[in-house]
C-alpha cells in the first residue's frame, strides 16, 4: 500500500471498529429520519437517506465507514422523498449550534481558526451554560429532560430541544426564538425610562433589576459582571476610557443603583444614549453565539451525537444530562482511538494537549505518537502517516 493512502486506510479501519463497537450512535425513532453522509471533502456529500432499523444502519456505518454523520432534526414519514415537500415533514427539534470560531476570541488570533486550544474549548462551553441556564430554561420554560446536549465533536455543542410544542413551530416561529435570544429588536424604552426625583426638577434614569426576568434582568445581571471584571471589560463594549474608569470606581455604588433600580448613581452626559448604546453593544455580542441558521432551518442536517467528527476524530459526545458539561474535557472524554500508535510526520508550532499528555510544537518531524493524537494531526491537515506501529 502506497503511503500517499496510508492515512485514509487507517481512518476507514478506526471508524469501522469503532462503529462495530459503539451503539451510542443510533438516535431516536431512526426510521422517520433523514441522513447525510460525507467525506473529508464535503461534509454532507449524500443525502436523503433513510434506514429502517438500528441493525440496517449499524451494517451500513461499519461497511462503509463515512468521515461525517448527520442526522435531520426533523421527523418524516418519508426520510428519502424528494423534494423536501415529499418527506411528509411531522415536527422538528429545535436546534442551537455553539462553534468556538463564532465568538472571536483572542487565542484565534494566534493560533487561527482551524485549530482548537482549551480556551477555545471553556468558552464556548461557558456559552451554551448561558444559552441553557439565561434563556432555555428560565425564559422559555423548558425543563432538563427536554434538552440534550452533545459536543460536536470539534470545537462547539449542540443543543436540541425536544418539546410537543416547539416540535411543530414553522421556520418564521423559530425566527423569532432565535432574534430573542439575540438580542434583536430590543426596545430601550422597555428597559430604561427617566422619572423625577421628588421634590426636584433633576430627572433619573431607572432601569432594570438584577433579579429580574427577560432581557431586562440580563441587561442589568451582565453589565454588573462587565463593569466588577474591570475598566478594560468596560472598554471593550465601547464605552470612553474617562467613563469606563469613573464607573469602575465607583462600581460598588452603581452596582448597589442597579440593584434598586437606579442606573444614574454617576454623572454621564447625554445617558439616554449612553445606555442605549451599552444595551445594543451586549445584544450585537450574544447575537454572534449561536447560529440562527441552523435554529430556524426545520429540516437542518446536523452531525450525529455518538459519530466521529471527520475534522478530528474525536466523538461528538452526548450528555446524561447538560450539567455534565461542567466536569465534560472533550480531548479526554471525547477521544475515540484509544489503542495503538502512529509514526507521522508532522509540522505545527500549536501544542496539542490530549489525554492528559502534551504534543508538539513539531518542526517538520517524524515522531511516534499514540492513535489519537496521531489522526487528530492528520485530520487537522498537520500530519502524514508514514507507518502503523
Amino acid at each position: 500500500m502506497a503511503t500517499a493512502d496510508l492515512g485514509m486506510s487507517l481512518l476507514s479501519k478506526l471508524l469501522s471498529d469503532f462503529y462495530r463497537k459503539s451503539n451510542a450512535y443510533f438516535p431516536d425513532r431512526i426510521e422517520e429520519r433523514e441522513f447525510g453522509i460525507g467525506d473529508l471533502e464535503r461534509k454532507i456529500a449524500y443525502r436523503h437517506m433513510q434506514f429502517k432499523s438500528d441493525d440496517e444502519f449499524r451494517k451500513y456505518m461499519i461497511a462503509n465507514a463515512p468521515p461525517y454523520v448527520s442526522c435531520s432534526s426533523a421527523y418524516y414519514h418519508f426520510p428519502a422523498g424528494r423534494p423536501m415537500s415529499a418527506k411528509g415533514w411531522i415536527g422538528s427539534e429545535l436546534i442551537f449550534d455553539l462553534d468556538a470560531n463564532d465568538m472571536h476570541l483572542d487565542c484565534q488570533k494566534v493560533h487561527g481558526g482551524s485549530w482548537v486550544c482549551s480556551n477555545c474549548l471553556e468558552k464556548v462551553k461557558e456559552e451554551t451554560f448561558k444559552l441553557i441556564e439565561d434563556f432555555l430554561i428560565p425564559d422559555f420554560g423548558f425543563s432538563d429532560n427536554e434538552i440534550m446536549v452533545n459536543f460536536s465533536g470539534n470545537r462547539g455543542y449542540h443543543v436540541h430541544v425536544k418539546d410537543d410544542v416547539v416540535m411543530k413551530l414553522d421556520t418564521d416561529a423559530r425566527k423569532e426564538v432565535s432574534d430573542y435570544i439575540a438580542g434583536h429588536g430590543i426596545d430601550f424604552e422597555q428597559i430604561f425610562r427617566e422619572e423625577m426625583v421628588r421634590g426636584s426638577k433633576i430627572r433619573k434614569l431607572v432601569g432594570p433589576r438584577p433579579e429580574e426576568k427577560g432581557w431586562r434582568g440580563k441587561v442589568a445581571r451582565k453589565f454588573i459582571s462587565i463593569m466588577n471584571n474591570g475598566k478594560e471589560s468596560l472598554e471593550q463594549m465601547g464605552i470612553d476610557k474617562s467613563i469606563a474608569r469613573k464607573l469602575y470606581e465607583k462600581r460598588s455604588l452603581v452596582e448597589m443603583g442597579i440593584r434598586n433600580g437606579n442606573w444614574d448613581m454617576v454623572y454621564i452626559k447625554n445617558k439616554a444614549d449612553f445606555w442605549k448604546s451599552v444595551i445594543e453593544k451586549q445584544a450585537v455580542a450574544q447575537s454572534d453565539r449561536i447560529d440562527k441558521n441552523v435554529t430556524n432551518d426545520t429540516g437542518h442536517m446536523i452531525r450525529l451525537a455518538g459519530s466521529i467528527h471527520g475534522g478530528s476524530g474525536l466523538i461528538a459526545r452526548k450528555m446524561a444530562a447538560y450539567r455534565n458539561m461542567e466536569r465534560f474535557d472533550p480531548m479526554k472524554d471525547a477521544v475515540a482511538f484509544k489503542e495503538g500508535s502512529v509514526k507521522i510526520i508532522t509540522d505545527t508550532k500549536n501544542v496539542l494537549n490530549m489525554n492528559g499528555n502534551e504534543y508538539g510544537p513539531y518542526t517538520k518531524e517524524e515522531v511516534v505518537i499514540e492513535t489519537a493524537p496521531a489522526m487528530y494531526l492528520y485530520l487537522k491537515g498537520l500530519a502524514k502517516v508514514v507507518a502503523i506501529e
